[in-house]
């Protein structure tokens, strides 16, 4: 005797919301995607003067708005004018008022990355000497708090919809067509589709909040859901809502005429138009996602998009996929169980599926990672290891499930219990019917009472012999615990795959590392009168990311001792085949004046005796070289003299 559905679904659901609840736990507002790769002034600085603006260069370029960067001074008061501005590709700057007292001035910055994610964070510099603020905290928390959670929630929801409506319609046209006129599956993909579309709406709405505020009571500020229509990630969530139309009529069409199509041309014919218009419709449901997040931003857009996408409906095929074959095992009526066809149709579809997110999963992680030490060193990295293994669990239980399905399509094993099966239920649904045939004779006060008695008793005898039906077959029954078991795993695999996209990538999160190890260094040369400013850059070859650092001492009037280094992302030394520096006084119309250093060591160059003129705002070029064809020139000012 078996268990019910009931209690193995309460399972799942359980370890679900187990596994959801430990990740959102673990997931803060740090899970931003875009990281402060430099500044200027720099963390920790002790500048001569006052600075005349303060800049903050990210990894990807971020959306601003009037109070995006701010500037607070001991006492706490904001001392920037202006809006915030981007001055050179992902380099952000404020002006500042002049005349500002010796102190240590506190930066804040609230940001949202181009993968739609809000950034926020805070440091310190100082002018003359270093003093005691009233500024407390990092800085706004963005993402945070209720409506991070909410927010977070809503995108697991999201992505659970769209595996089931995408997945289980595949499963009803590709693998068991009959699935068409099965009540649970019409409400499995049905369900689908208002999860997807009710977590698109509490998406639309918590935006706002969720990238400014961090208020509940914002969630219905009319004013910010304007705001939040006029971005990227606005435009992505109500593309959702008009393709989401669409998958409506599609489900009208397939749970309503379709099962009534007779077989002919006819059906082949809408079989056809519905196959098309549903792998346009899930194409562009997923691009939904790969237009607003990740994939849109980094490296390769164009190549990163398609990719995601395919990766979107491999996941919504194979795990949506088991979802509905599960619901099939389960819940289908003993008049139509799910054939063993559909089920070796279904583990052919599995098994591409598992194909293409290899491929796609491969080209994703050397995106977003860049090395094997980010693997161990960065959250993502240790998230995506745990993503490898579950996919590994999970491909293991199904080869355990092609073998049930080997067995269930031997004609000779499914032959049989199966007549003895079919001729008691025959039997049972005789009797039941003699009896209710008696009872509708039966005169007297009490008819009534016991036909109602006699119609719970067949509806009783018709459950025991659909359960009969579907747990007599060994086979049957082996297979329905393997997919359980997928399902199971499929669940926790989900979870962990929604963290992925919350977390901020390995690539960046080394890069921020190596910019805010090379910020400490420089703000302690800047404090003994020394100049050092950090430049990332991308030649846009392979291999052409880093950082070029360049250190002028003591950055006045005369002969200068210049040293350059560039590092790769994770921080190591990078020796690249050629780099030039030239300075430009651009008020006075002097220069460019070319410097070209010495190869010192592995990523370090050195000149002596640079000479600059005259005191002013300077601006500083380095041009890096990093193979025969990919170079690239940055730059940025600095007081000198």
């Amino acid at each position: 005797m078996t268990r019910t559905i009931a209690p193995r679904v309460r399972i799942l659901v359980l370890l679900f919301i187990a596994v959801t609840g430990t990740l959102l736990a673990g997931a803060g507002p740090a899970s931003a995607h875009a990281a402060l790769t430099g500044s200027d002034p720099a963390q920790g600085v002790v500048a001569d003067k006052a600075p005349t603006q303060v800049s903050l260069t990210f990894s990807e370029k971020v959306a601003l708005n009037d109070d995006s960067l701010r500037v607070l001074d001991p006492k706490g008061k904001p001392v920037q004018t202006g809006s915030p501005a981007n001055v050179s590709g992902t380099t952000y700057a404020v002006q500042l008022r002049s005349g500002l007292a010796k102190g240590t001035y506190t930066v804040t910055y609230q940001v949202v990355s181009a993968d739609s994610h809000p950034v926020a964070g805070a440091y310190t510099f100082s002018i003359g000497a270093p003093s005691q603020t009233v500024v407390s905290g990092t800085g706004p928390a963005a993402g945070g708090g209720v409506v991070g959670g909410l927010y977070a929630f809503g995108r697991y929801a999201s992505y659970a919809g769209f595996i089931v409506l995408a997945g289980g319609a595949a499963f009803v046209l590709a693998c068991w067509r009959r699935g068409a006129g099965v009540r649970p599956l019409q409400r499995l993909v049905v369900g689908g589709w208002v999860a997807l579309t009710a977590a698109t709406l509490w998406l639309l709405l918590l935006r706002g909040a969720y990238t400014s505020s961090g208020k509940f009571a914002d969630v219905f500020d009319l004013d910010l859901l304007g705001q939040v229509m006029q971005t990227k990630t606005g435009a992505a969530l109500v593309s959702r809502l008009l393709l989401l139309a669409a998958a409506a009529l599609f489900v009208a069409v397939l749970f309503g005429a379709y099962p009534r199509r007779e077989q002919g041309e006819e059906k082949r014919d809408l079989t056809f138009g519905l196959a098309v218009g549903g792998v346009v419709v899930a194409a562009g449901l997923a691009t939904s996602w790969a237009m607003a997040e990740h994939a849109s931003t980094g490296l390769q857009p164009g190549i990163a998009m398609p990719v995601d996408v395919v990766h979107l409906l491999a996941v919504a095929a194979w795990l949506g996929g088991l979802t509905a074959l599960l619901t099939a095992l389960y819940r289908a009526p003993a008049e139509t169980p799910v054939e063993a066809a559909a089920v070796r149709r279904f583990s052919r579809v599995a098994f591409g599926s598992v194909l293409a997110l290899v491929v796609t999963g491969v080209y994703q992680s050397w995106r977003q990672l860049g090395s094997w030490s980010a693997f161990t060193e960065t959250r993502y990295g240790q998230l995506l290891l745990v993503k490898i293994g579950l996919v590994a669990v999970l491909v293991g239980i199904a080869a355990v499930s092609r073998r049930w399905t080997g067995r269930l399509t031997d004609p000779a094993v499914r032959t049989g219990k199966a007549g003895k099966g079919q001729a008691q239920a025959r039997k049972e649904e005789t009797q039941a019917h003699k009896e209710q045939v008696a009872a509708s004779k039966t005169a007297g006060a009490g008819a009534s009472q016991r036909a109602a008695q006699l119609a719970r008793q067949r509806a009783a005898v018709d459950a025991a012999r659909e359960k009969r039906l579907r747990d007599g077959d060994p086979n049957r029954f082996g297979l329905r615990r393997s997919v359980l078991a997928e399902a199971g795993v499929a669940l926790v695999l989900l979870a962990v795959t929604t963290a992925l996209t919350q977390t901020e990538p390995g690539r960046t999160e080394q890069e921020a590392k190596a910019a805010t190890s090379t910020s400490e260094g420089s703000g302690t040369s800047a404090a003994s009168g020394a100049l050092t400013l950090d430049m990332p850059f991308d030649t846009g070859g392979t291999d052409g990311k880093g950082v070029v650092s360049i250190g002028l001492d003591p950055a006045r009037v005369g002969g200068n001792e210049m040293h350059v280094y560039v590092q790769r992302p994770n921080g190591r030394a990078f020796d690249v085949p050629e780099v030039k520096v030239s300075f430009t006084l651009e008020a006075k119309k002097i220069g460019p004046l070319p410097v070209n250093p010495d190869h010192i060591a592995t990523g370090h160059w050195s000149a002596n005796g640079v000479q600059i003129p005259m005191a002013g705002d300077w601006k500083i070029a380095v041009t890096v070289r990093t193979s025969d064809i990919d170079q690239t020139t940055v730059s940025k000012n600095a007081q000198i003299g």
